[in-house]
This record gives structure tokens, sequence and C-alpha cells, in this order.
């Protein structure tokens, strides 16, 4: 995966209302209101703005179904990309599982490839720490920080990947691997699959591009997959066909994922997704058979 990228907003302040009385002119003690600049002003007016987009974003997602927020299209979600990432459906099997894949991402790790090269797994690691300050890999955490960008493995090796494997038997270090998936990838991309009209197909199609590209806003990145896409077809949600703008995201991830690597097995899009496309199952429904590097899968 690419870099972790995701630009957050801060929390907008509570501003209390003052209530002034007037005084006398010649008063040493009137109350000073110091001054709002326009700038000061003008980026008040930003977040309220933004907060007022989100709610209204929420409300709108609240009144759509689940689709693939629901626990069972969820648990298939996570099968279909551990199909990609770590040639199983058996997801909760690759917690440990860490290698270096000749990517130029380091070491790829647990159930969704963290990388020490993309920033996330350097991510995981900080908060799991901040949670668990004597766990087995805050020791590292230097390195990981000097590593991070990198493909190099300096203050890494021998033991990291064996601290990993020993880290990944505590169901502390399970979990946080799971709410960083969730909170890194899967909420973000299901999120905006709703908002663009994606039905539990195209919010899958959204949450594994996510996760091979990184939820970066740079052109290889997932938004600027998104950006090209509906430059090719609008979105349902600004009035276009759900098939047609799958269609063309698929398209253009798929050169994305080329011209990064020519020659690389593009499976997960032509052999997976859009056969589930073609097939017109926009709602993701089982049973389910795909292929992913040469091997068949089946979901009853």
């Amino acid at each position: 995966m690419k870099r972790a990228g995701v630009l957050l907003l801060a929390a907008v302040p509570v501003i209390a209302t003052g209530v002034y009385f007037v005084m006398p002119t010649d008063s040493t003690d009137a109350p000073v209101t110091p001054p709002v600049s326009s700038a000061q002003s003008s980026r008040q007016d930003a977040k309220s703005r933004a907060e007022q987009e989100r709610e209204a974003d929420d409300a709108l997602i609240a009144d759509l179904p689940p689709g693939l927020a629901d626990p069972a299209k969820k648990e298939l979600a996570q099968q279909l990309v551990s199909s990609a990432e770590n040639s199983t459906t058996k997801w909760r099997t690759s917690y440990g599982t860490i290698e270096d894949l000749g990517d130029g991402c380091g070491y790829t790790a647990g159930i969704i490839g963290f990388c020490t090269g993309t920033h996330d797994l350097l991510m995981l690691v900080e908060r799991y720490t901040k949670a668990h300050p004597d766990n087995g890999l805050a020791a590292y955490l230097p390195a990981l920080r000097e590593v991070d960008g990198t493909d190099s493995h300096e203050g890494l090796d021998p033991g990291f990947p064996a601290a990993w494997r020993a880290e990944s038997e505590l169901p502390e270090f399970r979990k946080a691997q799971e709410e960083e998936r969730d909170r890194v990838y899967f909420e973000p991309a299901v999120r905006l699959a709703k908002l663009d009209g994606l039905g539990t197909l195209g919010q899958f199609v959204y949450f594994d591009a996510m996760v091979f590209h990184g939820p970066d806003t740079d052109a290889e990145g997932f938004y600027g997959l998104r950006e090209r896409a509906m430059e090719k077809a609008k979105t349902p949600g600004q009035g276009g066909a759900e098939r047609a703008y799958l269609e063309a995201f698929l398209d253009v991830r798929r050169d994305a994922m080329l011209a990064k690597r020519p020659g690389i097995d593009t499976s997960r899009v032509d052999t997976a997704q859009r056969r589930f496309l073609k097939a017109g199952n926009l709602d993701l429904e089982t049973p389910l058979v795909w292929e992913m590097y040469g091997d068949t899968y089946r979901l009853p």
C-alpha cells in the first residue's frame, strides 16, 4: 500500500457568546474585544461550512442501506481482499504474516498488508504503543520512522519479523490491526462510495483500491484515480449510470497498476471485481466465484 496520507480537519472550538455592558467612555476598566482578522474569520467560516457539509453527508448516509458495512458483507470484503493480499480467504490467519515482497514497500505485514515503507505500519505501531507502551514492537519505533518512505530494513533486521509474529499472537494487537484497517481504509472508502451513489459492489471496489493504492490525493493514489474516473464517467450521485462509472474506475485503476509495475498481475481487477460487475452483481450477493493469481476461490 501507499502512504496513508489522510487529511483530517481539526475540531472546531466551541465559542461562547459573551454579554457586554456599555461603559462610560472615560472608564479605564472597559472590556476590550480583540479584533478578529479577516483570515481568522475566513478560517472559522470554512470550518463551519465543513461541519455543515459533514452533518448533511452523515444524514444522507444514515438513510441508506448498510451495504458493505453490514457485518456479513464486511466479512465477505475481508475475504476477498485477503485472497489478493495473502492468497487465502481465511483472513484471520494473517495477523502474523510478514515478508518483503520486493515491491519497494519494505516489509508487508498483517491482515491488510501494512508496509514499513508506506507509513501505515508506522501509524499502527505508534497508536498501539500509545495504548500499550510495553509492547514488543515499541523498541523498533525509531527504526520504523527512519525507514518510512523507503524499502530499507535498517534497524529492523534481524529481530523485527519475529517481534511482529510474537505480538500478533496477542488479542490486543489483533484488535489494533482491525481498528487501523477500518479507520484508514474501510470506513473512508465505504463512506465516499455511498456519497457517490454506489452500491455494495462499488463500495468494495473503492475499499480494495484504497488498500492497494493508498488513501492519497496524488495521481496514483485512490483519490487521484477517482478524479480520473470521474473525468470519463459520472458517478450515480452525479446522475450517471453505476455500471458505466465502475467500468471507468476499473479501467483507470488497472492502467495505474500497470504503469507503476509493468507486468503486474491485475487479476484482483480483471478476474474478480470486473467479473462481478459483468454479471450485474451490484449487491455483491453470494455465491461468488473468482480467480486470483491463477487460483480459483468460491464462497457459497
